[in-house]
């Protein structure tokens, strides 16, 4: 997404820690149209974990209760809060055991120095101070990540994106959006912006997909699109291991199937016979907020930026995320 670039203090906006998005985070829509295409017939996307163990043992338990298997694939920022070492090498673990995709928490966990903070390339429109505290918060966690070098080896085996095929579906993951790890045009305000149509257009093309599924921008959106004689689904999950809606504490997955979920669904669409849904994650909020304060006690930086937004949820309400009538 183009940004702004104010100068403060002599430094662009665009070019202060946790605002840029670093060259190796470009991968191009290209890319997902020659990746290994891996077949399955009911697909979660976990994306913005956040280190949230009751949140992962909600996945396990939503896809342990669906009537055949089930790929989970975690489409980066599994880690985040998790800066105590148990649970830092626990979600890295349990994740190991299932595919996924770096975020910018865990592509920063890799690159040497602090200059890049939390890799989020964070848009102007975004307070100066989140974007401070998200850097301290990733350099906590960057101390914790050092500890366990077994844990940074597998990161370091992870890719930027995926390419499924559910049904007739052809489904490209990524974190930020088609372009780069960490892009922030699949956030719900650029899906809305007629001025990104021309962009999304080209992206579906040249990735050569039908659905893409994100994460990143922290808060959920599922649209559809048509391009002529071609229709695209763009589905944002938000955040699995936080609040996505007003006064909620649940987090959001997707769910991508051949069959129909056997979960409500929150809302969702169908692309021919296969079915797009965003599913409720109703895990031990009372548990994840213990464990939260834990590590991140008021007026700790994790604190100041999401503890109300762990308590009572954002700005964001269901109807706002939900596929728009044509």
């Amino acid at each position: 997404m183009a940004r702004r670039t104010r100068r403060s203090r002599g430094i662009r906006v665009s070019e202060q820690p946790g605002r840029s998005c670093p060259p190796r985070y470009r991968h191009g829509a290209a890319a997902l149209a020659t990746a290994l295409e891996r077949v399955t017939d009911t697909l979660y996307v976990i994306g913005g974990l956040y280190g949230n163990r009751p949140a992962l043992a909600a996945v396990e338990a939503l896809a342990a209760a669906e009537s055949g298997p089930v790929t989970l694939c975690f489409n980066g920022d599994f880690h985040w809060f998790d800066v105590d070492d148990a649970a830092f090498v626990e979600i890295n673990q349990r994740v190991s055991r299932h595919a996924a995709l770096l975020g910018n928490v865990e592509a920063e966990l890799l690159a040497e120095g602090e200059e890049a903070g939390c890799g989020c390339a964070y848009p102007s429109t975004v307070d100066a101070g989140v974007v401070a505290r998200s850097n301290r918060i990733h350099a906590r966690l960057k101390a914790t990540a050092r500890r366990h070098p077994e844990a940074l080896a597998r990161l370091r085996e992870l890719p930027m994106f995926a390419r499924y095929r559910v049904g007739d579906a052809r489904i490209g993951i990524v974190h930020g959006d088609a372009e780069a790890l960490a892009g922030w045009r699949f956030d719900v305000n650029a899906l809305d912006d007629p001025a990104n149509r021309a962009w999304l257009a080209t992206a579906f093309l040249a990735a050569d997909v039908e659905v893409f599924a994100s994460s990143h921008t922290c808060l959920p959106a599922c649209r559809r699109f048509e391009f002529g004689e071609r229709a695209g689904w763009i589905v944002n999950n938000g955040s699995a291991g936080m609040a996505n809606f007003a006064d909620t504490r649940f987090g959001v997955i997707t769910r991508i199937g051949v069959a129909p979920s056997p979960h409500p669904r929150l809302y969702g669409g169908t692309l021919g016979r296969v079915h797009l849904d965003a599913l409720a994650l109703a895990f031990d909020a009372d548990r994840w907020e213990r464990e939260f304060l834990a590590s991140w006690p008021p007026e700790s930086p994790a604190h100041v930026s999401y503890f109300a937004r762990i308590r009572h949820g954002p700005a964001h309400e269901p109807a706002s995320a939900a596929p728009r009538a044509p």
